[in-house]
């Protein structure tokens, strides 16, 4: 006979409470949130009433519950987000002044990949993330380079589940996706065409740090008709190695290029 499952604990049903809340569903009542979390109301009731007390969610005037303050508080103190954001930080609005174009930086989080920061402008071309959202690691060039330095086991659990298709372009195929990885640690970054967006390519360089291990990717995504030639990853790359010099990556060298790229 099968053995059965541990009931879950409150703390398991006080995650799936705060789990409830997503990019799609940032304000929800409390019966929202019951539905959304599997839990009962009375027990979704309860979990809500300490999580209030906490401030790890906040009850607005029409009703409906958000993402407390708290929780941003705990958040700044993790050590692959913000502190790796603030670092990072200077360097990519060099690389933003210097382009115009999108700017971004994201770290691995399992099979995932997470933006912890984004620079855009009015006329650069429109993407699908957001800052502390998460997305595929075979459709970008951030993941690919995230991927590509990944533990073997990650690579293999990505590569033997279902790669999904966001245009024609998307690498769907785990034969396609090893040769692209390979390609990605031959030459050291990423170039992703049209993957997510039809009109976007993005340019992607790996982020080292203290051990010279990779901790995050920097992208330039740019619209597909870009010159996109060796002066566009120069500064891509420049960029990179300068963000992993200011996290001691003994890789990095002691000089940076200028940060520039074509003019179209």
């Amino acid at each position: 006979m099968p053995s059965r499952l541990p009931p879950p604990t409150l703390t398991t049903k006080t995650l799936e409470v705060l789990g409830a809340f997503d990019a799609g569903a940032t304000e929800l009542t409390l019966s929202e949130l019951a539905r959304r979390s599997g839990l009962p109301l009375t027990t979704t009731h309860r979990i809500v009433r300490d999580l209030l007390t906490w401030g790890a969610i906040e009850l607005g005037a029409d009703g409906r519950y958000c993402v407390g303050l708290r929780l941003w508080e705990l958040a700044a103190l993790g050590r692959r987000g913000p502190a790796l954001r603030e670092i990072a930080l200077p360097v990519m609005e060099d690389l933003y002044e210097a382009t115009h174009e999108n700017v971004q930086l994201a770290v691995r989080e399992g099979t995932e990949l997470v933006y912890i920061e984004r620079l855009t402008g009015r006329r650069a071309v429109p993407t699908l993330i957001r800052v502390g959202g998460r997305f595929a690691l075979h459709a970008t060039g951030v993941g690919l380079v995230l991927l590509a330095f990944a533990p073997t086991e990650v690579q293999q659990e990505v590569l033997s589940g279902p790669l999904e298709r966001w245009t024609p372009h998307t690498i769907s195929d785990p034969a396609s996706l090893r040769r692209a990885l390979a390609e990605v640690r031959r030459v050291g970054y990423a170039r992703s065409m049209s993957q997510v967006t039809e009109d976007a390519l993005s340019i992607a360089c790996p982020v080292r740090g203290a051990d010279d291990a990779v901790v995050a990717a920097l992208s330039l995504v740019v619209h597909a008709d870009t010159p996109h030639g060796p002066a566009l990853l120069a500064t891509v790359r420049a960029a990179a190695r300068a963000v992993s010099r200011e996290l001691g990556a003994a890789s990095a060298t002691a000089t940076t290029a200028e940060y520039s790229t074509p003019r179209r």
